[in-house]
């Protein structure tokens, strides 16, 4: 019973993650398709009483205008208004530099050295692991992500020699761990033949994440 509970959990939190900004998504799909459909209603009215031209037409406008607005933030003009919008507005928003990071580097648009993936060394084992930030005193933040949900884990802040950068996607990473660590030769291999520092031990299997908790 005890070892069916955490894959219960997990299991269900995978489902939230998954599911909450589908459902998220179409309603304001839906609501943003309700507040235009008197603008496309006389459109609609020239088409065959069949055919559901309202809903369609007000379908086509949101994708338009998502498009247009697309284009628009890729031109000099249109980014400065995005970041002065992202900085007065959506950076308020909690989570929101949280998604923004990690869609960015879902798309290949992160920073170099933010959401880096890694192997962290936890007691005697290699953990899978993003670099969040690198600290003035030497030391580094670390995200160390549940199994098998990426979203969910635990922050670290340890020494920087016991972070051992991987030269492989952010993507790469994420399968790896939402696979429950198939694939985790790739990291191991990915992270070179780079001695580990002295007197730090250096496991050879891949663990899972432990418990929440921030330590120092």
């Amino acid at each position: 019973m005890k070892q069916a509970r955490p894959f219960v959990v997990n299991a269900l939190v995978s489902g939230l993650i998954i599911v909450v900004p589908v459902y998220l998504a179409v309603l304001l799909l839906l609501k943003a398709m309700g507040s235009v459909l008197g603008l496309v209603s006389p459109m609609a009215k020239l088409l065959p009483d069949w055919l559901p031209a309202t809903n369609i037409l007000a379908l086509l406008l949101l994708l338009v205008t998502c498009f247009v607005v697309g284009v628009a933030v890729r031109t000099a003009a249109g980014r400065a208004a995005r970041e002065r919008l992202e900085r007065s507005l959506f950076s308020r928003l909690p989570g929101f530099a949280l998604l923004q990071s990690l869609t960015q580097q879902l798309t290949g648009q992160g920073q170099e050295k933010v959401w880096k993936p890694a192997l962290v060394e936890i007691e005697d084992a290699l953990v899978p692991g993003f670099l969040i930030e690198e600290l003035e005193d030497g030391r580094v933040t670390v995200f160390v992500p549940s199994v098998p949900t990426p979203l969910a884990g635990a922050v670290y802040i340890i020494d920087r020699e016991r972070v051992h950068i991987l030269d492989i996607p952010f993507t790469q990473a994420v399968s790896t761990i939402s696979r429950w660590g198939a694939g985790s030769s790739n990291l191991v291999a990915a992270m070179g033949t780079g001695a580990s520092p002295k007197g730090s031990p250096r496991g050879d299997r891949i663990a899972g994440a432990p418990p929440p908790a921030l330590r120092s």
